[in-house]
């Protein structure tokens, strides 16, 4: 498939089959959150890979709440997750960081998860990523130190391949502008 296929294919998936997820695609896919560009090649990221069955469970609780209108339910299907945790940035990069007032730690893990997304949809697998989740009790769950930054939690597995949903989107001339705003 190419670039353009893949990004077609590539949509938040809400529901997963019954089926584990191997490794070597998840090493795969991880790899592809690794080769991300980033600022100064800072590489701010850790992700913390969740396949065992027990620890799927517990942390798909802590990404599901059913006092938000039920809000990520469907994580309760999902066979595996990937935790994206900030790390510390190198000096160029903090550098950068306060004196341009830009989140570059955001930015960049947000280019690595697009990465490990498009990675995963190539693999035949779905993904959705979330950033309404209980931090502190993921932190205790998974060893996190509490210093650091829960930024996003994705989830992975395989799901009833289908076509993708039509994507509803602005049209090309409300988002876009040549050689001036």
């Amino acid at each position: 498939m190419d670039f353009f296929e893949l990004i077609y294919k590539r949509e938040s998936v809400r529901g997963y089959i019954d089926k584990p997820v191997e490794r070597e695609k998840i090493e795969k896919i991880i790899e592809a959150g690794r080769m991300s560009p980033s600022a100064c090649n800072a590489q701010p990221w850790k992700f913390v890979v969740v396949d065992d069955k027990e620890i799927v469970s517990k942390l798909a609780k802590k990404l599901y709440d059913p006092l938000v209108s039920g809000i990520n339910k469907f994580a309760l299907s999902s066979p595996a997750f990937i935790v994206v945790v900030g790390e510390k940035r190198n000096l160029t990069s903090k550098m950068g960081e306060v004196i341009k007032k830009q989140d570059f730690t955001s930015l960049d893990i947000g280019i690595a998860c697009e990465n490990i997304c498009l990675a995963a949809a190539s693999l035949d697998l779905g993904t959705c990523m979330m950033g309404w989740f209980k931090e502190k009790s993921i932190k205790e769950l998974l060893n996190i130190p509490s210093s650091k930054k829960v930024h996003l939690v994705i989830s992975l597995g395989y799901y009833e391949n289908k076509e993708p949903r039509k994507k509803i989107r602005k049209d090309v001339t409300e988002i876009m502008s040549y050689n001036k705003y």
